[in-house]
């Protein structure tokens, strides 16, 4: 069944058993979807065990990022450059990085070798990362330390915006300077 489907048949079961939920939809919605997405991987203790060390974590992640690239159904902005959109802003000293995630939208970040800050201008997501799982609203805002990799989770339509210290102007220089390979080039660093 479609979202649209499913919105109408929700609504029609809440009016003739006169349900009120304290949950909308939508948020119904992406958290199923969310859950299916889970079962398509086995379980989250494959990859994330509770209370995980950072070597699990960061064994997790890849795996997770891997299993994403693997299956057809899941759609990444690896595979399509449009599914979350960028638009590249540059200043003096500064690379600005705006991103737009779809509701629903589960995606793996990169690793990133230099502390920035990072604002979600509108939205509300789920975050996870080695420092634990957080659920942020619009307007928030934070600092990516170095090594960080999340998983991210975008309940509403979000505008993400991350800020980088850098002299570079071309993406690929960017993406050098900024961004890590793997986990081990963080160690050689």
């Amino acid at each position: 069944m479609d979202r649209e489907s499913a919105r109408l048949q929700f609504d029609d079961m809440n009016k003739k058993f006169n349900i009120e939920h304290t949950f909308p939809f939508d948020e119904a919605w992406d958290f199923v979807e969310y859950k299916r997405f889970q079962a398509t991987i086995n379980t989250p203790d494959e990859f994330f065990p509770t209370n995980y060390t950072k070597e699990q974590y960061r064994k997790g992640i890849i795996a997770l990022q891997n299993k994403m690239l693997e299956d057809e159904k899941t759609y990444t902005p690896e595979k399509n450059p449009d599914f979350s959109p960028v638009k590249h802003t540059f200043c003096k000293h500064q690379y600005v990085r705006e991103i737009f995630n779809p509701a629903g939208a589960m995606l793996v970040t990169k690793i990133h070798k230099v502390e920035h800050p990072f604002f979600l201008l509108k939205g509300e997501m789920s975050i996870l990362s080695e420092e634990g799982e957080m659920r942020i609203s619009a307007p928030y805002y934070g600092v990516t330390p170095v090594g960080t990799k999340r998983v991210i989770l975008a309940h509403t339509d979000c505008t993400f915006v991350t800020v980088h210290p850098t002299n570079k102007t071309t993406l690929d220089q960017i993406e050098n300077e900024l961004i890590a390979k793997d986990y081990e080039e963080l160690e050689v660093a």
